[in-house]
């Protein structure tokens, strides 16, 4: 059984960096990982925002999708901490509902946090929050079924 490499996420965010080209296009950050929880970050950006005719004073809200992405992303890998061997097994999205609460127009930091790790299905719920005028907020909650492929 591999252990699994507690720090401060440093080798995933290597990874994004280095090898997912979408994560690292959206400019993903791993704020915190531990068993069963991380912490992630899309940083505000006009390239991910949604166009409006006439435009909009300030910033636009950024498109729901990279937030969804980003519940997808954290939900699944929330999971992978749970795996006897998390470099070798695998995880992939069986199903994934988000509830979109307000607009957001600042960094998307998402937290997810396993439900369940079962033998083969994992359940993660996340949440994302974005600075608002009123304080931090919650701008969309989730929910994420995933198929776990345990390591051999």
């Amino acid at each position: 059984m591999t252990q699994f490499p507690v720090d401060d996420g440093s080798f995933l965010q290597d990874y994004i960096d280095d090898h997912h080209d979408f994560l690292s296009w959206l400019g993903t950050r791993v704020d915190s990982l531990e068993r069963g929880r991380i912490v992630m970050t899309i940083p505000y950006d006009e390239k991910l925002t949604n166009t409006h005719p006439g435009g909009n004073e300030g910033h636009s809200e950024i498109h729901g999708g990279v937030a969804a992405t980003l519940v997808d992303t954290a939900g699944g890998l929330a999971l992978r901490t749970t795996l006897d061997e998390p470099l070798d097994g695998g995880v992939a999205t069986i199903n994934l509902n988000v509830n979109y609460l307000e607009r957001a127009t600042a960094d998307l930091t998402a937290t997810a946090e396993v439900v369940r790790s079962g033998g083969s299905v994992g359940v993660s719920e996340i949440r994302v929050e974005s600075e608002t005028s009123e304080g931090t907020r919650p701008v969309a909650t989730g929910q994420g079924a995933y198929r776990l492929f345990r390591g051999d």
